[in-house]
């Protein structure tokens, strides 16, 4: 298992949380994701041999947010 913590903008309510914390989590590989809205960060724990990390920041850009 990888875990990455990836600076997210755009997020700023319930609603972002749940689109991706719902989205990323239902990629195959992904174990947990969490969102700290306050902070514009997000903790995946995947495993890189099913999901890449292109694969999860395209999830996170195809919800309407920017990865940096």
């Amino acid at each position: 298992m990888e875990k990455v913590t990836l600076s997210v903008s755009g997020m700023s309510c319930g609603h972002c949380v749940k689109a991706i914390e719902g989205s990323v989590g239902k990629l195959a590989g992904v174990n947990n994701v969490a969102v700290d809205l306050e902070n514009g960060k997000v903790d995946v724990n995947f495993d890189s041999e099913k999901v890449s990390l292109a694969e999860i920041k395209d999830t996170i850009d195809d919800q309407g947010y920017d990865v940096e």
